[in-house]
């Protein structure tokens, strides 16, 4: 690159056809008389002028001076401000300055999560080796190691409703980051390339908030559920291989992520990865090898699931005690069935309250009321009305894994004997007529007969016929 100073020959730079000094206007921003010096940087001939301007003693700062040095993207900032001007300085709609060329969801995405929890004040538990395994990840993938290979994604994995997701969302709030979130039904689209086009977007606009100074991160739900293969009978869609090329690509190449049809090197800071799912062997193989992926089995220890449903009856009165005892009571239920259980113990109070307001003036108060939201009194939460609910719980479980109604409608027309064991329990709840001892009446059920019965449902061989 050349350096052309104020007062030599321009021509040499730019080809030779040009003026031999530079013009005394303030184009290109910059203001000649108040500069002491003037230097333009010239690459080659289709290059930009980048202008660098000194103001001398006493002078006005130059205001154009952010023009050379400005990277960001204009389109979305003017995108940003619309309705931030007086309607005066604006022209019409679609026809003003403040309508942005691209202002489509492909370029601006609404998919940043902000957290307002914080687990400190609210006694929200965060357990000790998932807080550890998920902030050295992305401290990790913020340093600069020499001679080290950090994997860019984390995989936490483990069984259904151990509370991943929302430990997740703990330590980020705690380490203040406000991750972009995509989930697995993002991860399928009716347009081919479609999700591992967003993938890339998702993952440059992290790594913008990035590039303003804030930690942030890409977290994906359910990668398993969206990109695996759960049997014989999963379709193995071109978004599923496109999916899960995407994140080896940007795995191995994280400070280098194009966007469809843009092709020049543009490094941009590197952004961790946090994926969560059921089982990762659903997953392709070569994404979950070691370089690409760290994995951690998340499997709640009997403190953790303590801690945990402590944070849940916190607001209830609930004593450590009767926790730890309740937690003991269902060693193997999920974190999630506590939540359902406390969730259940306001039924009760919701059936008088639709008692008292009728059934039919349900909407009128639920919906667009102009008397507020619904308010009562918490119900009184009592380590036997826990057990008690909890009980049912595990019943209703046991009904979807012993009565399998799936397997009686293939085998069967109609229901056939699908409920045959819960009748024979006496445990069965839809009694209608036919399960007990009413009265049919009996009469002559031909309609051609001279005494026919038409309330009758069964015939009693009492008809009688005109023969003549």
């Amino acid at each position: 690159m050349e350096q052309i100073s104020n007062g030599s020959s321009a021509a040499q730079a730019a080809g030779g056809s040009r003026s031999s000094s530079l013009p005394s206007s303030t184009f290109l921003g910059c203001n000649q008389k108040a500069s002491g010096s003037l230097t333009l940087s010239v690459a080659n001939a289709n290059a930009r002028v980048v202008c660098e301007a000194k103001t001398g003693e006493g002078g006005k700062e130059d205001r154009w001076k952010g023009l050379g040095t400005d990277i960001s993207d204009d389109q979305q900032d003017i995108q940003r401000g619309k309705g931030m001007v007086d309607s005066l300085f604006q022209g019409a709609v679609g026809l003003g300055t403040q309508t942005a060329v691209m202002s489509s969801y492909d370029y601006i995405s609404t998919a940043q999560r902000t957290y307002s929890m914080d687990n400190m004040m609210d006694g929200l538990y965060i357990a000790p080796a998932f807080m550890d395994k998920l902030v050295v990840h992305v401290a990790k993938n913020f340093m600069n190691l020499p001679n080290i290979k950090v994997p860019l994604i984390l995989g936490i994995w483990g069984g259904k409703g151990q509370g991943k997701s929302f430990q997740c969302e703990l330590v980020m709030s705690k380490l203040g980051i406000n991750p972009i979130m995509m989930s697995a039904g993002e991860l399928e689209s009716g347009n081919a390339g479609e999700p591992a086009k967003l993938i890339r977007q998702r993952y440059r606009e992290a790594s913008d908030v990035i590039k303003k100074g804030k930690m942030c991160a890409l977290f994906i739900n359910d990668l398993d559920a969206g990109a695996g293969r759960m049997g014989g009978t999963t379709q193995y869609t071109v978004n599923n291989q496109m999916v899960n090329a995407t994140l080896m690509n940007i795995a191995d190449n994280p400070t280098n992520v194009q966007l469809p049809g843009i092709y020049t090197k543009d490094v941009i800071p590197r952004v961790p990865i946090i994926v969560t799912g059921n089982d990762f062997s659903t997953l392709y193989a070569p994404l979950i090898r070691d370089g690409r992926m760290e994995k951690f089995y998340w499997a709640p220890t009997r403190e953790d699931r303590i801690g945990v449903c402590k944070g849940i009856f916190r607001s209830d009165n609930v004593s450590d005690e009767d926790v730890t005892k309740l937690v003991d009571q269902f060693p193997g239920q999920s974190i999630d069935f506590f939540g359902a259980l406390r969730a259940r113990v306001y039924d009760d109070e919701v059936r008088k309250w639709v008692s008292a307001t009728g059934v039919e003036n349900l909407g009128k108060r639920l919906v667009n009321s102009r008397e507020g939201p619904v308010t009562f009194d918490k119900p009184k939460m009592t380590l036997g009305t826990l057990m008690q609910y909890g009980f049912m719980l595990v019943q209703e479980q046991e009904n979807v894994k012993r009565v399998q109604l799936a397997d009686k409608y293939l085998s069967s027309a109609a229901l056939g004997d699908a409920n045959d064991d819960a009748i024979k329990q006496g445990t069965f709840l839809g009694k209608a007529a036919q399960h007990v001892n009413l009265p049919v009446p009996e009469g002559c059920t031909d309609k051609n007969a001279e005494n026919y019965d038409p309330t009758a449902r069964s015939d009693d061989g009492t008809c009688v016929y005109d023969f003549k």
